[in-house]
């Protein structure tokens, strides 16, 4: 008989060095605790020589039964891994600029297609969002950046990321590059989008310069920042193909949407614990 459904929903992560019985171990602890796994995902990486799992259960056994019977297999399997309930809201903090779209998507996406996010806060390094925050109810934290100021910007982030409990950062079109301190305190937490003209059309008007070019595709990259710009481990990836008939604008606005539903992806799939590191790359578990 399957375990109750009123019984807590669990997501457990890990990796580790890929060896036979890592499987069977977890399973085994699970199933002792009563646990009826529901998804199961695994991925051996045979560059990296790791192993990777997502593994959705349900069970009766509380947060600290469970963790402290995982864990002698973790030290056994020397496993980095995560608990947590499926479908707990990740606190978010969203950080933005100008441009709209990314925002407002996910804002509607977190109250009205349940995207298991809680956005305690936007930033801004200016005023023109402030009216979309607070339409969605979400306290504004209007944060300027010059490049004398920014390292007390980027102190007043830190705190309220520390003071607001937040878990991820989304940088939805912030166009501020973030130091190299930062990026490492903030490691594996914070999400970035761009379109895909990178590194062929830098700086103003990406667009223009593509439109100039010629070119098929327009696309969209998401992905964990790191101290390198642009360069961190990617989540995910969209195109769409144009042609020779499209206006600049069109362009803009085509951009603009394939942004919007990247970024939505790559922060729902962190927020429900699909999305583990491997190096340079990101194991994706869909």
């Amino acid at each position: 008989m399957g375990v109750s459904s009123t019984n807590p929903h669990w997501v457990l992560t890990l990796s580790c060095p890929d060896r036979p019985g890592i499987v069977h171990a977890v399973a085994g602890v699970l199933a002792e605790h009563g646990g009826n796994i529901t998804e199961s995902q695994q991925f051996g990486d045979p560059v990296s020589g790791l192993f990777f799992m997502r593994v959705q259960v349900e069970s009766g056994a509380s947060r600290e039964e469970l963790e402290a019977a995982l864990a002698p297999v973790a030290a056994e399997f020397t496993m980095t891994w995560h608990l947590d309930l499926v479908g707990r809201r990740v606190r978010t903090l969203v950080m933005v600029s100008k441009a709209a779209h990314c925002l407002v998507d996910l804002l509607y996406r977190e109250r009205s297609q349940n995207m298991p996010i809680d956005v305690v806060g936007v930033v801004g390094n200016h005023r023109d969002l402030e009216d979309m925050a607070t339409f969605y109810g979400k306290p504004f934290h209007h944060v300027p950046v010059s490049a004398a100021t920014k390292p007390a910007s980027e102190a007043e982030l830190l705190r309220l990321v520390e003071e607001l409990d937040v878990e991820v950062v989304v940088l939805a079109r912030y166009m501020q590059i973030l130091s190299d301190d930062l990026c490492r305190k903030l490691e594996g937490r914070i999400i970035n989008i761009h379109h895909s003209f990178l590194p062929s059309f830098k700086g103003a008007q990406p667009y223009r310069q593509a439109h100039d070019r010629g070119v098929k595709i327009i696309g969209a990259t998401s992905h964990y920042v790191t101290g390198d710009l642009d360069e961190g481990p990617i989540i995910e990836q969209d195109v769409e193909r144009v042609d020779h008939s499209r206006a600049v604008e069109d362009l803009v606005a085509i951009g603009e949407d394939v942004e919007r539903r990247t970024l939505a992806r790559a922060v729902r799939w962190h927020a429900e614990h699909r999305v583990l590191l491997d190096g340079h790359r990101t194991v994706v578990f869909r």
